[in-house]
């Protein structure tokens, strides 16, 4: 465990191994320790998994604009860079596949590739997004009044993570461990800074991503697999992966098909763009 300051704010950061960087970035109530088995299929690289402010064991500003996507790109770029790395790979869940689009766009020099699990280029109706952003601020109010606890099991009872019901008892606990140990602030002001009803979207600035991408979905999640090949067709170098038998949390459902599609992407990459990488 790191403990690394970053534009004011004191970051968690989990750095392990060694080699070519992956910056592997969470979603919504996750943290650092949503990647604690990829270790287990990424030997020979450096990972490196944050807390995103609001997550985890790093800071909590009270500020809103401190949690926004523009501030959290600013932080990563900050992270890469403090680390030394010319140049990462970026691996992004959900929101965090949200926050590794715009910090691809943001600083393309700086990220070699990018794997996009079970996420979305954002809302394309104005409309809709102003309902989104209605409903979020309206359930991070409901975080901070109600407290951790009904909020997950509010969030564990959506449609969306239905097929997390069929995780062993053991992993279902430790998710839920995950999610019961986040601080209520923290995460009512990280929907209200990176709620996708406030983030701009990027549907129309996809084909400005040139590095190649990989883009995963599980089957049994019907809707982010329709975003997935939509956003396949719009990327000018996407390779596209739907899981069988998988939900929206891939990585966690089917690991061992998650890890080793994403390792063949990165063994497709060419030798010189690993040498780029550190």
């Amino acid at each position: 465990m790191s403990r690394i300051k970053l534009n004011g704010s004191s970051y968690n950061v989990e750095i392990e191994g060694d080699g070519p960087a992956i910056l592997l970035v969470h979603g919504f109530t996750g943290g650092a320790s949503t990647w604690k088995t990829s270790r287990d299929y990424l030997s020979g690289m450096t990972t490196i998994a944050p807390d995103l402010l609001g997550h985890g064991d790093s800071d909590c500003p009270p500020e809103r604009d401190r949690h926004s996507m523009s501030a959290a790109v600013d932080d990563l770029v900050h992270l890469i860079r403090q680390l030394g790395f010319g140049r990462v790979i970026v691996l992004g869940y959900s929101m965090g596949g949200r926050l590794a689009m715009h910090l691809a766009l943001r600083a393309p020099e700086i990220v070699e590739a990018l794997v996009l699990e079970s996420t979305s280029a954002g809302i394309e109706s104005r409309q809709e997004r102003l309902a989104r952003a209605t409903s979020d601020e309206q359930l991070a109010d409901d975080i901070e009044r109600d407290g951790i606890s009904a909020f997950v099991a509010r969030w564990e009872a959506l449609p969306l993570f239905a097929s997390q019901a069929n995780l062993p008892a053991a992993g279902r606990e430790s998710l839920r461990r995950q999610r019961l140990k986040q601080n209520p602030h923290g995460l009512a002001n990280s929907l209200r800074g990176m709620s996708v009803g406030f983030q701009e979207s990027l549907w129309t600035r996809l084909p400005e991503l040139s590095m190649p991408e990989l883009i995963i979905a599980g089957a049994l999640d019907r809707k982010y697999c329709d975003i997935a090949r939509a956003m396949s067709k719009a990327l000018p170098d996407a390779r596209l992966s739907i899981i069988p038998d998988a939900g929206h949390a891939v990585h966690l459902e089917r690991p061992d098909a998650f890890w080793q599609t994403v390792r063949t992407f990165l063994a497709d990459l060419t030798p010189e763009k690993e040498r780029r990488l550190i």
